[in-house]
């Protein structure tokens, strides 16, 4: 006979399967989905005195988007100018010195093909490398997980990825404060419950090829998908190539590309927060297409949190009203 599963077991599986089925679907519709131009996202401005304002805002572009920009975020251009050196110096490695960083732990190096986002694709894998750094802060994690490029070649690259960390760290509670504010409850409510005692924030350097083999005509350097956290903050090199899909069970699907800001991070809604929120807020399909040039980007996220954490947070969904 089989266990019965606790109601958080039952809502996490049925939340999966769900997922999983967003993926099917998205991928069979990409091969006839149409395009209908650019997204206009909102602009949150983070140093705005009225946060009532800047809350609702934010609410409506969760609502009707699952994804805005902010400016005025406290990542100065010169730490981001940095980030974006680093990482080009890495990826320009010959891919023999990069394997020797290889993932473990889901840390360090990802080669091209070695990742399909969306598993229904008909491509061996996505067209992307990346480079993956855990939570820093916890001594047990740090030490042991990450991984580092050799400090002789790459002298300040743990220093500038670990600043950027703590950086990001910081521009996404405030973030979250301006969630919880649209979501008409106190701004500290992330802290109250112990959401961000210990946040599980991870750091990914993405590198997308410029030209690509006649074989891989119409891969995608990310294929469809949603984030499985609950907020993503996403840096590019301001080179086109991010779509997002708002509809996502639309047939055809509508993809959109989301244009470059200069100086403005994008912000994205995850699957944790829209079921926080009991799919008020949505976490959107997005996707990377190959463009004919090289793209550097990189993103930090707010993974899912402690159970006893998320069982709390479940408590969003009353707020989550229209």
């Amino acid at each position: 006979m089989e266990a019965q599963r606790s109601p958080q077991l039952q809502l996490r599986h049925a939340t999966t399967a769900a997922n999983q089925q967003r993926f099917r679907s998205g991928s069979a519709a990409a091969q006839r989905s149409a395009m209908s131009g650019s997204v206009d996202l909102p602009v949150v401005d983070l140093a705005s005195s009225d946060l009532r304002a800047a809350a609702a805002s934010v609410r409506q572009a969760c609502v009707e988007h699952g994804f805005f920009y902010v400016t005025n975020h406290g990542v100065d251009r010169a730490l981001v100018e940095a980030v974006l050196a680093e990482s080009k110096g890495f990826f320009d490695l010959p891919m023999e010195e990069k394997l020797k960083l290889h993932r473990t732990n889901h840390r360090g190096y990802t080669p091209p093909y070695a990742e399909k986002l969306d598993a229904a694709s008909e491509f061996v894998g996505d067209l992307k490398e990346s480079f993956y750094i855990g939570p820093i802060g916890d001594s047990d994690l740090q030490n042991d997980l990450n991984q580092w490029p050799s400090e002789e070649r790459f002298p300040s690259w743990k220093e500038t990825m670990k600043l950027y960390i703590a950086t990001a760290l910081d521009t996404g509670e405030r973030i979250l404060s301006l969630i919880a504010l649209g979501l008409d409850l106190d701004a500290e409510f992330f802290h109250k419950i112990g959401a961000l005692d210990c946040p599980s924030t991870f750091l990914r350097l993405l590198h997308y090829p410029g030209e690509v083999n006649e074989s891989d005509s119409g891969n995608y350097g990310a294929s469809a998908h949603s984030d499985y956290g609950a907020i993503t903050l996403l840096v590019t090199d301001g080179t086109p190539g991010l779509q997002i899909c708002r509809e996502k069970d639309r047939d055809p699907q509508l993809w959109e590309d989301v244009h470059h800001i200069d100086g403005a991070l994008i912000v994205n809604i995850g699957d944790l927060l829209e079921r926080w929120t009991n799919c008020v807020f949505r976490s959107t399909l997005h996707r990377v297409v190959a463009v004919g040039k090289e793209r550097y980007s990189w993103l930090s996220a707010w993974k899912a949190v402690a159970a006893r954490q998320i069982h709390r947070g479940f408590h969003l969904s009353r707020a989550a009203t229209i």
